[in-house]
């Protein structure tokens, strides 16, 4: 019997050749979640080393945790454009790259930075390439708190079954003060098309659908780390 894989190294890897390809005076965009937790540290080992970079963090973690490993952080006020932005993700299409983000909460922020960046790499271990997205896990959508019951409502004449995102007794809320509707769609066809009419819903603040944002991935596997660039 083969050895169950080894998940986190797969992801560990994948973040380490990810940093790789940072460069010397670059400003990164750094996503959350346990995958981005890896490529913090390989940038502190080459911070260690002589790179100098600067970070904007998307959540309050991953800030937290650049701080404790030295990374240097910045913001938009002092950078409106990123050279590289280095996240993970819930679901990678395998033949365009469009993803299912925001499972961990940080969907609006992490988009924010990726549309601002010139690059945007994604890190995930083999087990996140799907053939289509949807149907595995569901799209995180963060909505206003204001009349979040006609928004699921909305939401549920996509097409999906939409279910509020709760915190122990009480809704998730995002570090944005949002909630989250977890919308359970079967495979998607249209990934683009159905962003743009989540997006039309009065109330959405932002879905974790991204299409046509990562330009490349970088893939952990048993045996070694696959990159896939964006046709």
């Amino acid at each position: 019997m083969n050895p169950a894989p080894d998940i986190e190294a797969m992801k560990r890897e994948a973040a380490v050749r990810a940093v790789a390809a940072v460069e010397d005076g670059m400003v990164l965009g750094l996503g959350s979640g346990s995958t981005t937790a890896h490529a913090v540290a390989a940038l502190a080992s080459r911070i260690a080393g002589g790179l100098h970079v600067a970070c904007v963090a998307t959540s309050r973690r991953t800030a937290a945790l650049a701080r404790r490993h030295g990374v240097p952080l910045t913001d938009f006020a002092a950078h409106r454009r990123l050279d590289l932005a280095i996240d993970g993700a819930d679901q990678v299409e395998t033949g365009t790259l469009d993803l299912v983000k925001g499972l961990g909460g940080a969907l609006l922020r992490e988009k924010i930075v990726a549309c601002a960046s010139r690059r945007f790499y994604v890190i995930v271990d083999e087990t996140k390439l799907v053939a289509r997205l949807g149907a595995r896990t569901p799209v995180p959508v963060e909505i206003v708190r204001f009349g979040w019951e006609t928004v699921i409502d909305r939401l549920a004449a996509l097409g999906c079954a939409p279910s509020l995102r709760a915190a122990g007794d009480a809704p998730f809320v995002t570090e944005n003060g949002n909630y989250i509707a977890d919308c359970a769609f079967a495979a998607i066809d249209a990934a683009a098309a159905l962003e743009a009419r989540i997006a039309a819903i009065a109330g959405v603040v932002e879905s974790g659908l991204f299409v046509g944002l990562a330009s490349r991935a970088y893939v952990g596997r048993p045996h070694g780390v696959e990159v896939i660039e964006r046709r």
